[in-house]
């Protein structure tokens, strides 16, 4: 029985990933791009400023710091999605994914501009004054009671696409590759792992936000510093990298059969699942910043694609390349990309870092989606229920470790398209009053 939903998953899965999501995707963020007349990349360095703290006020409705919402979005991104999905990514469409990983994400900043300014225009509050936000919220209070449907479905979806599925499928095999376990310790690694994000998630959004804070920095430092270190020891092919992704982008002689639109999608929606820029994730933890400026909160919302797909999953990228496992090797996700650390690092070394930084990583997506189960579950439902999602959250994590690693990645791929019909179809409807908002706020900072 479970095998024929797992074939129905995966038919679905590549059925609405098709070329009409990825246009949808695409040329919404090429819309936004072109609307905007390219404006918020002009104010990146305002964007740092707002992140430094230097525009703050604890007066403001919010739960988070700018800095906080970020850190904890980009610790809901810069996961297993960087260290496993690039290497998916790399092995079925080939280096010129990573390409398309890229345009993804330079379109995908312009999504999130759009998205996560709206997020704080169009939020809620729960009985107790606790700031909501999200698509959903966008779209009843920016669209109307009309289009509440749309709403349930970005919700129905976000319930099953942010489930642990991913993750802590890939944390899971990462520790038995490294200390070759028996398969039946997963279950035993399951319980653990829930154990662990229990005590961040259980303690709310708050929680969340101050662990992430401070997990983002040291583990997107440690990343950097470990994928320089192979990137030096390998320097001499890694222009040569450079010219692979270029080249294999336009002609897709490495993907599936050597098509072309096959490598494209591929590096599309494998940038999509990097980023989440259009899926509808980051507006709900960018909208609890505390901020009355919209605009402010798009611009510190942009630098999450920059970071997470055109930097980390870069250094990723470029360690699975310069080494050439992709090229001897059947292994996918984070098995390929262990491979490539131990294939240049001293013994023992590889396998170490890869440990930490997957523990680091893949901990720090499990604590922040599991606060944007509990908004669409609180949406859904009634806000003070919310938190009930939190331990079928946690339970999913145990199943999710034992499920096949392309079970749970055409699971939350299906979830994440559903999410993103709403999130961009509202985005493009409601982008002229961003503009507006942006005209206005641009115009006091010349000043």
């Amino acid at each position: 029985m479970f095998e024929i939903f797992e074939g129905l998953v995966a038919k679905f899965s590549s059925w609405v990933w098709d070329w009409p999501l990825l246009i949808l995707l695409i040329g919404g963020g090429i819309f936004f791009l072109i609307y905007s007349r390219f404006t918020p990349f002009l104010y990146f360095k305002h964007a740092i400023d707002i992140l430094r703290g230097k525009y703050d006020d604890q007066n403001t409705p919010g739960q988070l710091s700018h800095f906080q919402a970020l850190s904890s979005a980009i610790a809901a991104t810069v996961g297993m999605g960087n260290i496993s999905g690039v290497a998916v990514a790399i092995a079925t469409g080939g280096p010129g994914a990573v390409f398309w990983m890229w345009i993804s994400a330079l379109i995908g900043m312009a999504t999130k501009f759009y998205t996560c300014s709206l997020a704080v225009m169009y939020r809620s509050k729960d009985e107790k004054g606790n700031v909501l936000s999200g698509p959903m919220y966008v779209i009843t209070e920016g669209l109307g009671a009309s289009w509440k449907p749309l709403a349930v479905l970005f919700s129905l979806a976000g319930l099953i696409g942010t489930l642990p599925a991913f993750t802590a499928n890939q944390l899971t095999q990462t520790l038995i590759d490294v200390w070759d376990w028996e398969e039946e310790y997963k279950w035993h690694i399951g319980f653990v792992l829930a154990g662990l994000a229990s005590v961040v998630i259980l303690g709310g959004i708050q929680r969340i936000g101050v662990v992430a804070s401070r997990l983002v920095p040291f583990m997107v430092g440690l990343y950097f510093v470990t994928v320089i270190t192979i990137l030096v020891i390998q320097f001499d092919v890694v222009p040569d990298m450079f010219m692979m992704i270029l080249t294999d982008a336009f002609s897709g002689r490495a993907a599936a059969g050597g098509v072309l639109g096959y490598l494209i999608k591929t590096g599309i929606k494998r940038g999509a699942f990097s980023n989440e820029a259009g899926i509808g994730t980051a507006p709900m933890m960018h909208g609890t910043a505390k901020t009355n400026e919209p605009i402010r909160e798009g611009l510190v919302a942009m630098i999450g694609p920059a970071i997470d797909t055109l930097f980390v999953c870069t250094l990723t990228a470029l360690a699975i390349l310069s080494t050439g496992v992709w090229q001897h090797s059947d292994k996918n996700g984070i098995s390929l990309t262990l491979s490539a650390f131990n294939e240049v690092l001293p013994y023992g070394i590889g396998d170490g870092v890869v440990v930490i930084m997957v523990l680091v990583f893949a901990l720090s997506t499990l604590f922040s989606y599991s606060y944007y189960g509990t908004n669409c579950l609180g949406f859904l439902t009634k806000p003070k229920y919310g938190k009930y999602y939190n331990y079928i959250y946690l339970g999913s994590i145990v199943i999710a470790a034992v499920v096949k690693i392309d079970f749970a990645i055409n699971l939350i791929d299906s979830a994440f398209a559903l999410m993103a019909i709403p999130t961009v179809l509202s985005g493009l409807i409601l982008a002229p009053r961003v503009n507006k908002s942006a005209k206005m706020y641009f115009g006091k900072l010349k000043k």
